[in-house]
C-alpha cells in the first residue's frame, strides 16, 4: 500500500493536482472557442462539451510552453514532487528548438493528466463518502443526491460502503500511476540535451580554470613568503647573539614580506568569495614593484634589465612575469640553499624575456609531498599569455627561462 499512500505517492498527487490548477486558465479560455463553435455558450452543462473545451485547452497549453523560462519552473516542480535525481533534469531556460519542443510536450503531459486526476479528486471522494455513510443514514436516500436507483435495494444500500472504499482506492490507484508515468517521462522530456550537456561542460571548465588561476596566486604568494619568512628567520637565529644589525634587518624584511602576502591573500580570498565574478584579470602586484620583492626576497638577487619592462609591458603581462619571478626565488629559496641569483628582464621586439640563474645546491634537494606546483604553475602562466617557459639543470646552474608576447603595447606603454 506504500506505493499507494506513502509519501512519494502524496507528493506526486500533489504535483497532479498543481497541473490541473496549471490547466484551469487553458480550459476557461478554450471554453471560450468551444461554446460559440457549437451555439452553446454555457459548456459546463454537458460532460462531452468539457472534455471538449479540455481538448482545446491543451494545444494552447502546449504554444505557451515553448517560453524559454517554463522549463525551469518545470523542473523546479519535477524535483520537489516527483522524487527524480537531480543530475537526470536540466538546469536553465530551454534554449534550443528540440528542448523547447519536449518542454511543450512535457507541459501538455503534465496539464492534461493533472487535470483528469484533478477533476477525479473533486468528484470521487464526496461521492464516496457518500457511499461509504449510506447504511447508517438512510435518510440519505431520500435526499436530492442524484444515486443511482438500484440503491434503493436493501442489498445494494450494504454493499455500498464497499463500493465507496473501492472508488477511493481506485483514485488512488490513479493518482499513483500517473505520477509514476510523469516521473518516468520526465528525464525524457525534461533531462539536458547535448547542447545542454555541452554548456554544463564549459560552465565546469570556466569554473575550473579560475579556481586553478586563485591556486597558483595562492601558491606563488604564500609559498614564497612562507620560504623566504623560514629563511630570513633561521637566518637571524643563528646570529642573535653576535649580530644585532642582521637580525634587525632580517626582521624589518620578515615584516615586509608578511604584509605585502596579508594584502595579496585578502584579495585572492575576496575573489574566491565572489565566486562567478571572479572570472576576469585577477588583481596583483606588476613589475612596478618588483624590487620590493627583491629587497625581501631572503637571496641576493644580481637584477638587470633591458628596454624599461616595468613601464612598457602590458599589465596582464607584468602582473604575470612578477608570478613568474616571484616562483623563481621561490624555488631557489628552497632548493638552492638561498645561492645568489641572476635575474634578467628585457623586452625584445613583441617579447619579454625572463631569465633567472642560480648555483645547482651540492645536495639533491628535499622533495616535499604535495609539493611541485610552482614550475609547472609558471608554465602554465606563460601559456594562457601564449608564451613559453621552461626551467632545469644548465651546466653547473639552474635555469628558469620564460617569454612572454606582449604584441603591440610594448611601445606604448600600459
Amino acid at each position: 500500500m506504500k506505493w499507494l499512500f506513502g509519501a512519494r505517492a502524496r507528493l506526486r498527487w500533489i504535483h497532479l493536482i498543481l497541473g490541473g490548477a496549471l490547466s484551469m486558465p487553458y480550459f476557461l479560455l478554450g471554453s471560450v472557442f468551444v461554446g460559440p463553435f457549437i451555439g452553446n455558450q454555457n459548456v459546463f452543462t454537458s460532460t462531452a462539451l468539457q472534455f471538449g473545451a479540455f481538448g482545446v485547452a491543451l494545444p494552447i497549453a502546449a504554444l505557451t510552453a515553448f517560453f524559454p523560462l517554463v522549463r525551469p519552473l518545470s523542473v523546479g516542480a519535477v524535483r520537489a514532487l516527483c522524487g527524480v535525481p537531480r543530475g537526470r533534469l536540466a538546469d536553465g531556460p530551454a534554449g534550443s528548438g528540440p528542448a523547447r519542443v519536449r518542454t511543450a510536450a512535457w507541459f501538455t503531459l503534465h496539464l492534461g493528466l493533472g487535470g483528469v486526476i484533478s477533476g477525479m479528486t473533486l468528484a470521487v471522494p464526496p461521492f464516496a463518502v457518500t457511499l461509504i455513510v449510506l447504511p447508517l443514514l438512510t435518510w440519505l436516500r431520500d435526499t436530492p443526491l442524484g444515486l443511482p436507483e438500484v440503491f434503493d435495494h436493501t442489498w445494494a444500500s450494504a454493499l455500498a460502503p464497499v463500493a465507496g472504499a473501492a472508488m477511493l482506492v481506485a483514485l488512488a490507484a490513479c493518482a499513483a500511476l500517473a505520477g509514476a508515468l510523469l516521473a518516468r517521462w520526465a528525464p525524457v522530456l525534461l533531462g539536458p540535451t547535448p547542447a545542454d550537456r555541452l554548456a554544463a561542460a564549459e560552465r565546469r571548465a570556466a569554473d575550473l580554470a579560475v579556481r586553478n588561476r586563485l591556486a597558483r596566486e595562492l601558491h606563488d604568494s604564500v609559498g614564497h613568503a612562507l620560504s623566504a619568512v623560514t629563511l630570513q628567520a633561521g637566518a637571524a637565529r643563528r646570529v642573535l647573539d653576535s649580530d644585532v644589525e642582521f637580525v634587525r634587518e632580517a626582521l624589518t624584511a620578515i615584516e615586509e614580506t608578511t604584509r605585502r602576502t596579508v594584502g595579496e591573500l585578502d584579495t585572492v580570498l575576496g575573489l574566491l568569495r565572489q565566486g562567478d565574478d571572479a572570472d576576469g584579470d585577477l588583481p596583483g602586484p606588476t613589475l612596478d614593484v618588483l624590487d620590493d620583492l627583491l629587497a625581501n626576497s631572503g637571496v641576493k638577487v644580481a637584477y638587470t634589465q633591458d628596454g624599461d619592462p616595468a613601464a612598457r609591458a602590458p599589465e596582464a603581462v607584468s602582473r604575470e612575469a612578477y608570478r613568474i619571478v616571484q616562483e623563481g626565488l621561490s624555488n631557489a629559496l628552497r632548493h638552492g640553499d638561498a645561492a645568489p641569483v641572476s635575474l634578467r628582464i628585457a623586452l625584445r621586439g613583441e617579447e619579454l624575456e625572463i631569465v633567472m640563474e642560480n648555483p645547482l645546491p651540492e645536495r639533491a634537494p628535499v622533495v616535499r609531498p604535495g609539493g611541485g606546483r610552482g614550475l609547472p604553475g609558471t608554465a602554465e602562466r606563460a601559456t594562457l599569455l601564449g608564451g613559453h617557459a621552461e626551467a632545469g639543470p644548465h651546466g653547473d646552474t639552474w635555469r628558469l627561462t620564460a617569454r612572454l608576447p606582449v604584441g603591440g603595447d610594448a611601445g606604448g606603454g600600459r
